[in-house]
């Protein structure tokens, strides 16, 4: 037999009923209703047992049609009390409990316990665990496993699954650690990851930070949605409006297994508080990654939650949030105080929502943890005894747990890293690099005027010499110049005119020598100072030199040839 798809909602006067039955005869099938029973079956289907959370009753009034277009039944059947309020039809898989199961009252009890019981869980719940004294070791002997999981339930699991325990938790040997320990290797952890120059630039260059914290995720409309509902009564107030289920976690519901839970008082101290550090984690990787799933959201729930990480069992609400905090600060990529208080803010108002929004949640991570291969065996130890237990919780105990939340406080000095000093020192060093820049800038913007305005006395002054000196010198150097422009003429002249002779007496042209002495030109002007005779005299001698030089294919001179030139 197959068990159904199935979806509850009620009306001031009649429940409805909605079964999924797309292969099953219209023709054939049967309903059986009384008191909180119901029971429905379609071939191949069968609604074995759904125990309801209020008395339905058979009067007339009762109807169910079959849509054939969606395969479905759409039964409503009429209130026993017409206008009370069923609390709990999304919880689907407390309804699928046998009826005989859904007491976690002990099988052995002392006789008139049950008084203590009720008065119990009517008492005002304290959320602080009570402190007992210290006992030395030797004096207490501590249990060869140490319990840790859902309720600390569980014990011995990682003993068979020591290839997986390195990707899923940070602690080693967990059966073997006893929680004290646990807590001190913890924070010993966190101290040393901590990076105050990660915090600092997160703190400074916030634009990523400030843009994520803009998301508004699903439960904001639905505490919207929530606020305008509170003027209507109590029986108008449906949760089903408030908080939707898709069709997949409706099936994800229909799977678990109905389980009861024998804890405590003090276990149930840490389900609670464990429940409150899981939807912390959660509600930051919404935050950051703004709904979206990736390959980092399961380390991040993991990571951020000691309940998951370190197998951490809390003693009080204040304990809770400082652990988170420190691990916001450590582990994500996004290290910033604003996200834990921002995260903070989310778990109370999901809390507030009641215990559809906390399911919601948890569904969430249940199939993120799925989807990863290492994190499935913390759903084995958390997530699917959470999913079940919070469909039984009391609503009454989720809203006292919301309204101590929001009244416990957390400050950077609750953290232990000396937030607050690190933000003060890199405040003063922020000012110093503004004040050492700005007086750059100014010194940078004064040179340059200094620069120009020297330059500009500096060229003035050499113009006004310059032209002074010319002004005074002009007479004599064009007397000079004309003496000895018409000096270098004559000895040209004369040059030119004048037969050239080799060593052995032959004739030369004159492209030799005139070609030598306009190589001369510069020495010659050198000496252009000097008086006419000795400036030709000095000439015929260079030339004399320069034709000797040119003759000679090996650079060698002859007597005769040195001969000639001493008689010449």
């Amino acid at each position: 037999m197959i068990t159904p798809a199935f979806e509850l909602t009620q009306d001031p006067d009649f429940l409805k009923i909605v079964i999924k039955v797309p292969y099953a005869r219209a023709s054939e099938f049967d309903v059986y209703f009384e008191g909180e029973d119901f029971k429905f079956y379609a071939k191949p289907y069968f609604l074995r047992q759904l125990t309801l959370p209020g008395r339905i009753v058979e009067d007339g009034r009762e109807k169910a049609s079959y849509n054939t277009d969606k395969g479905t039944f759409t039964i409503r059947l009429p209130k026993e009390i017409p206008g009370q309020y069923f609390e709990g039809l999304d919880m689907l898989t407390s309804l699928l409990a046998p009826k005989k199961l859904r007491s976690a009252k002990p099988l052995v009890e002392e006789i008139a316990a049950s008084a203590e019981l009720s008065e119990e869980e009517e008492e005002e719940f304290d959320w602080e665990i009570e402190q007992t004294p210290f006992k030395d070791g030797a004096e207490s002997t501590l249990p060869l496993q140490c319990p840790y999981g859902f309720g600390n339930l569980r014990s011995g699991v990682f003993q068979r699954l020591q290839d997986e325990l390195s990707d899923v938790i940070d602690i080693k040997d967990p059966d073997q650690t006893p929680v004290d320990e646990r807590r001190r290797k913890r924070l010993a952890a966190e101290a040393a990851k901590f990076e105050p120059d990660h915090y600092l630039a997160d703190l400074f260059e916030d634009e990523a930070v400030q843009h994520v914290l803009k998301y508004k995720p699903w439960w904001v409309d639905a505490q919207k949605r929530m606020t305008a509902l509170k003027g209507e009564s109590h029986q108008d107030q449906d949760t089903h409006t408030v908080v939707v289920f898709s069709e997949e976690e409706r099936e994800q519901l229909r799977k678990f297994t109905n389980k009861s839970y024998l804890l405590d008082k003090r276990s149930r101290h840490h389900v609670y508080l464990g429940l409150i550090d899981i939807l912390l984690a959660y509600c930051y990787e919404i935050c950051v990654n703004e709904g979206e799933k990736n390959v980092e959201s399961s380390w991040n729930i993991r990571k951020l939650s000691a309940t998951l990480c370190w197998l951490e069992s809390f003693t009080s609400i204040h304990d809770v949030l400082v652990s988170f905090g420190r691990r916001v600060l450590c582990y994500p990529l996004y290290r910033h105080f604003g996200l834990v208080t921002h995260a903070l803010n989310d778990t109370v108002m999901i809390l507030q929502l009641g215990k559809a929004a906390v399911l919601k949640c948890l569904l969430d991570i249940h199939k993120i943890f799925m989807e990863n291969d290492p994190a499935y065996i913390l759903n084995d130890l958390f997530i699917t005894d959470y999913c079940i237990w919070i469909q039984k919780a009391k609503s009454k105990k989720l809203a006292a747990l919301s309204e101590s939340l929001q009244k416990t406080t957390l400050t950077k000095s609750h953290i232990g890293f000396e937030l607050e000093e690190l933000e003060v020192a890199a405040v003063l060093v922020q000012e110093e690099e503004s004040m050492l820049k700005a007086a750059g800038r100014v010194s940078r913007q004064q040179l340059p005027s200094s620069e120009s305005e020297t330059s500009d006395s500096e060229e003035s002054s050499s113009t006004s010499s310059e032209t002074e000196g010319s002004d005074s010198d002009e007479p004599e150097s064009s007397t000079s110049e004309d003496g000895e422009i018409n000096s270098v003429q004559d000895a040209l002249q004369e040059e030119r005119t004048a037969p050239l002779t080799d060593c052995n007496g032959l004739r030369q042209g004159t492209n030799t020598s005139t070609s030598e002495v306009s190589d001369e030109k510069s020495k010659v002007s050198l000496q252009s100072m000097s008086p006419p005779g000795k400036l030709i005299e000095e000439l015929e001698k260079q030339m004399h030199t320069a034709i000797r030089l040119s003759e000679q294919p090996e650079g060698l001179a002859t007597p005769g040839c040195i001969l000639l030139e001493q008689e010449e």
